[in-house]
């Protein structure tokens, strides 16, 4: 949480880009880019995320994500199980099947 909130301070303080950012930060310049996006879309700057806290800025930044509305039907391991045991059947033939 830390390196979010120094991301957006060397950012909006000091004005530095996210290459100059990732060095210092040692951190990747994509991560930091992400970082960014994150925070505009949230519309959070560096005064807003002091204030927040950091539970409350993790939250916001990063949302939890909502589960899947698409169950796929779970194969029948036993036929699996079974057939594995015959010669020349690989879990690969059993998958194109």
């Amino acid at each position: 949480m830390r390196k979010i909130l120094e991301t957006l301070r060397l950012r909006e303080q000091l004005g530095f880009g996210n290459r100059q950012i990732a060095r210092a930060l040692q951190t990747g310049h994509s991560t930091v880019a992400d970082y960014l996006r994150r925070a505009e879309l949230a519309g959070i700057d560096y005064q807003i995320a002091l204030a927040l806290g950091h539970e409350e800025l993790e939250h916001r930044l990063f949302p939890p994500k909502a589960p899947a509305s698409v169950k796929r039907p779970q194969p029948n391991w036993a036929y699996i199980h079974t057939e594995l045991k015959r010669k020349h059947v690989t879990l690969d033939l059993l998958w194109r099947e």
